[in-house]
């Protein structure tokens, strides 16, 4: 029997959880942070902050990067799901993985709402939000984004002297650089000594080519104006669409800018030697062999990671 026809014997079942889809969570007393507080682990504060950054991530995201097992890992969210403290949603597609996605419950947006200083959500604001997540035609998008950064947490848990020091959102992201230009996210890697920012493009194919290289304006711009010399990164969906870009690239060639492309056929996991450089031939290269500097301190200049970006900090509050 195949794996399709076996997820066909339990369609109304939550593979993930053994519920069933569209029944609440359990109610629980909990009202506050207060009553859950003695229940509470650094690694959910982690996975709030993680889930208010990022949007949505999956159990095999959160499995991934924080538990040593995958159940451990459902068990554990099903629990803060019972206390308040995170949600979920399954989007069914036909003919598509259908993925638990997560998403800050009441608790957890109060967490981090107050640990910025900030004002809580109203519960009607909180599940406006939770639905406009479910409903966003671009969720497919956000996740593949997740993906790559996921990797690189990943990563760094079997690859000693690795660290994903900072991982920022789209929103972050363009907050940070004056809203000068709108990458999927950004991020500062750290191997063998040496730190590579960078931004990223996730391409699905569903753009012309050329929309891909006029992005390359902002960035431009950026550096221009005092921006880091970090590369722009183009993971994209295939071997044949990548070598499509470098061809482009080559008829427009961007001499202030670092640009990298990765696609499937490079190689599993974005800190290895999937990446190839614009206009220098095939071969590929780390992550961490890019070049990259953070320039000159300024307003469109974050700088090196501090250890307050780390994005799994709570846990390493010493980093």
């Amino acid at each position: 029997m195949s794996a399709h026809d076996r997820s066909r014997l339990v369609p109304a079942g939550d593979p993930f959880t053994g519920e069933v889809p569209g029944t609440p969570a359990p109610r629980h007393t909990a009202a506050t942070l207060i009553d859950i507080s003695h229940r509470l682990q650094p690694r959910d504060y982690t996975i709030a902050v993680l889930l208010d950054e990022h949007t949505t991530l999956t159990t095999t995201h959160l499995a991934a990067v924080l538990f040593d097992s995958d159940t451990t890992c459902r068990h554990r969210l099903q629990l803060l799901r019972r206390l308040r403290f995170v949600d979920r949603f399954i989007r069914n597609r036909p003919g598509a993985p259908n993925p638990v996605c997560w998403l800050p419950g009441p608790l957890a947006a109060r967490y981090t709402a107050l640990a910025r200083g900030g004002i809580p959500p109203t519960g009607r604001a909180l599940r406006e939000r939770q639905d406009r997540v479910h409903a966003s035609p671009t969720l497919e998008h956000l996740l593949a984004v997740n993906d790559v950064f996921v990797a690189l947490l990943a990563h760094t848990r079997h690859a000693p002297g690795t660290a994903l020091l900072r991982w920022w959102s789209e929103r972050s992201t363009t907050a940070a650089f004056g809203r000068r230009i709108k990458p999927d996210g950004h991020g500062v890697w750290a191997a063998a000594g040496q730190e590579t920012g960078f931004f990223l493009e996730l391409d699905r194919g569903t753009e012309p080519i050329s929309r891909l290289v006029d992005k390359l304006a902002s960035y431009r711009k950026l550096r221009a104006e005092g921006g880091p010399l970090y590369p722009v990164l183009y993971a994209l969906p295939s071997r044949v669409r990548e070598q499509h870009l470098h061809r482009r690239l080559a008829d427009r060639p961007e001499p202030t800018l670092v640009i990298a492309t990765t696609s499937p056929e490079s190689g599993p996991g974005p800190a290895g030697p999937v990446w190839r450089l614009a206009g220098n031939g095939r071969h590929r290269i780390t992550l961490a062999e890019l070049p990259s500097s953070h320039g000159q301190p300024g307003p469109l200049a974050p700088g090196p990671a501090q250890p307050d970006e780390h994005p799994l900090r709570l846990l390493h509050p010493t980093r």
